[in-house]
């Protein structure tokens, strides 16, 4: 006796169908894809982002920036001093990533930026609602409430599709 097949339901453009167009968002995006799409979208404040896209580039994001952290200090530990008011001072090996760390924050601050906007149009938020991180405290939080929503259907009117 055989069963019918039930239709798979997936979202559009999800990793089975293959990679989604660069205009679409990427719907359970693997790591690759969303560090790819990151830099290829690099300026991109129109269109969508997925949930996927966003928290798989924090998370890199986040590692990067841990991992140049942790090398200045450890690094930087080598001919460390103590200042007259206390605070250390960290030695001249640490210099060289503290340069690093400024030129990735300032390589990663505008596609950020513009990633969570695209991020925000998915949830069919306005992306101006990304200057609420400005406001101590609670604007950093009501950001990343917003952030952690899933997409809104409505949220295809930030799409701005491209020939090709």
């Amino acid at each position: 006796m055989s069963y019918p097949q039930q239709p798979q339901q997936t979202q559009p453009y999800s990793a089975q169908a293959g990679e989604p167009p660069l205009w679409a968002p990427y719907y359970g995006a693997p790591i690759g894809a969303a560090v790819k799409r990151f830099f290829k979208k690099y300026t991109a404040f129109t269109g969508r982002a997925s949930r996927s896209e966003y928290w798989w580039w924090t998370l890199v994001s986040f590692i990067v920036s841990t991992v140049l952290n942790i090398l200045a200090s450890v690094i930087g530990a080598a001919g460390a001093t103590v200042s007259d008011s206390g605070a250390t001072v960290p030695g001249a090996g640490a210099i060289p990533f503290y340069i690093l760390l400024a030129i990735w924050g300032l390589a990663t601050i505008i596609p950020s930026l513009a990633l969570l906007v695209r991020r925000l149009h998915d949830g069919n938020f306005s992306g101006w609602l990304a200057l609420l991180v400005l406001v101590p405290f609670l604007g950093a939080l009501a950001v990343l409430v917003l952030s952690l929503l899933p997409s809104n259907p409505a949220g295809q009117r930030f799409d701005r599709p491209t020939a090709g």
